[in-house]
């Protein structure tokens, strides 16, 4: 049976920008290529359709975003060569066993990280000679879902800069909430610029799609420390 198309979704918009990646033949290439062009797009405040009393809406819509929904449409794009292949693996990004139900949904992002190794569309980035911590976490965050235990590494906020020589253009970094509550509280993906590194990513605080100097948000925010998770 012919699944439903996602609300919010041009297929139009999709071939095109599809047809422009064809030179880039590397995850790492085609997700640079990717985040630049959405730079500039609006914030987007729950723009995902469904909770634990209303039913799932699958939504694919490349107008506006914030943090999560960013990563997964690059990502999903970055894999595709076809808009229905975009569509098949923004559905699986998203949700766990590629199932769209709120349930399922990969709500926090240690799950987000664990369900997208599993299928095999990134992999983490284990640190070289640096300093992990690991942190145990009851998530309760979100009514309608039952806590769930959370137990995953992550570099220190002191030792990130050792870190950062190991990353790479087209990394996607999640930064470890200080609450004890939560796992992750912003998302980005990297770019390298020689010694430098930048971050794009969907803003609330600015309004849209931005690129900034890690240094500048990692000196602006509290953090528990960075997971980096590398596409495949």
């Amino acid at each position: 049976m012919k699944r439903a198309q996602p609300r919010g979704l041009s297929r139009r918009g999709v071939e095109e920008l599809l047809s422009k990646t064809k030179p880039y033949r590397t995850a790492g290439n085609r997700i640079e290529f990717l985040s630049r062009f959405f730079l500039g797009r609006p914030y987007t405040i729950n723009p995902l359709i469904g909770s634990f009393e209303n039913p799932e809406v699958f939504t694919a819509t490349l107008e506006g975003f914030d943090c999560v929904t960013y990563i997964e449409t690059i990502l999903a794009l970055s894999r595709a060569k076809r808009v229905d292949e975009f569509i098949e693996w923004l559905r699986k990004i998203r949700y766990e066993g590629g199932r769209v139900e709120w349930e399922r949904r990969n709500h926090y992002m240690t799950e987000w990280i664990r369900n997208n190794t599993r299928i095999g569309a990134v992999r983490r980035v284990s640190p070289r000679n640096t300093e992990t911590v690991v942190k145990s976490r009851i998530l309760n965050g979100l009514p309608g879902l039952p806590p769930v235990k959370a137990r995953f590494a992550s570099v220190p906020k002191p030792q990130v800069r050792k870190f950062m020589q190991q990353l790479q253009t087209g990394d996607l970094i999640f930064f470890a909430s200080t609450r004890k509550h939560h796992d992750v509280f912003h998302c980005g993906i990297l770019v390298r610029d020689a010694d430098r590194l930048l971050m794009r990513h969907a803003s609330r605080s600015k309004g849209g799609v931005v690129e900034q100097d890690l240094d500048e948000f990692m000196k602006a925010n509290r953090m528990a420390g960075i997971i980096v998770a590398r596409p495949q």
